[in-house]
């Protein structure tokens, strides 16, 4: 399965308004595996930026004023994302703003040209309902180093991005449960609780001969300690009864 990672940056908030990107980063999974295959371009978007959106992204209008504009990308954008799924954050803002280019150029909306879309924000709201679901708090939950992190970059962030749903899509990986995620909540907070009914767990039984064998060590262990072993669920047999318990 060919999956790519998508993330932007824009002039502001609202495409509708005349809004353009100015950057674009995708990083591709083959078969859940990174494969360097990444694709990133920065876009002269032919307008300033808000002051609000740049001191976000930091890509001042010089720096972009002698880069590609969104019509010369647009057809190598269009083919690389041809057919994959696209994982977005917050799909809504960036499809938002990939619809309005590709109308500008006479095309159908983005999507139509790819498989399906997953929305990262919306999986985590249903992983984590109530909790802050950002990129940064995400990192943070999942493990994810984002400390080289001080502006935000449209390839940047399709990287971490790709480390955070592999991280929320590989299932548990360890038994242990731990009290704190650094959410900022205080101790002894109630924690939601999750209910293993959803998962079809197999229940594999011992076969006759391990059970055997099982209560042969655990009689062994008795007689050594002249007691019952702490790993019974039975009282041991008394001296000399044949029957094997565990």
């Amino acid at each position: 399965m060919r999956q790519l990672i998508l993330d932007t940056e824009t002039t502001g908030l609202n495409a509708k308004t005349g809004d353009r990107l100015l950057e674009i980063g995708c990083v591709e999974l083959v078969n859940r595996r990174l494969t360097g295959n990444n694709l990133h371009f920065y876009i002269n978007p032919e307008r300033d930026s808000d002051p609000g959106a740049l001191a976000v992204h930091g890509l001042t209008t010089e720096f972009l004023s002698d880069k590609p504009k969104f019509a010369e990308i647009a057809e190598e954008l269009r083919e690389y994302c041809r057919d994959a799924e696209i994982i977005i954050h917050n799909a809504a803002f960036d499809l938002g703003f990939l619809d309005m280019e590709f109308a500008r150029l006479g095309w159908p909306p983005f999507m139509q040209h790819c498989s399906s879309l997953i929305d990262t924000l919306l999986r985590a709201r249903e992983m984590f309902p109530g909790r802050r679901n950002s990129l940064d708090a995400l990192c943070e939950r999942l493990g994810v180093n984002n400390a080289h992190r001080t502006l935000h970059g449209a390839l940047l962030d399709a990287e971490l991005l790709a480390d955070v749903y592999l991280a929320m899509t590989r299932g548990q990986e360890s038994l242990v449960i731990e009290i704190g995620d650094g959410d900022g909540g205080d101790v002894g907070t109630q924690r939601e609780k999750i209910s293993l009914r959803q998962f079809d767990l197999p229940v594999i039984a011992a076969a006759d001969d391990e059970v055997a064998q099982h209560a042969g060590v655990l009689n062994d262990i008795d007689k050594g300690m002249k007691g019952t072993c702490v790993w019974r669920t039975e009282p041991a047999p008394p001296e000399g009864d044949t029957a094997q318990t565990a």
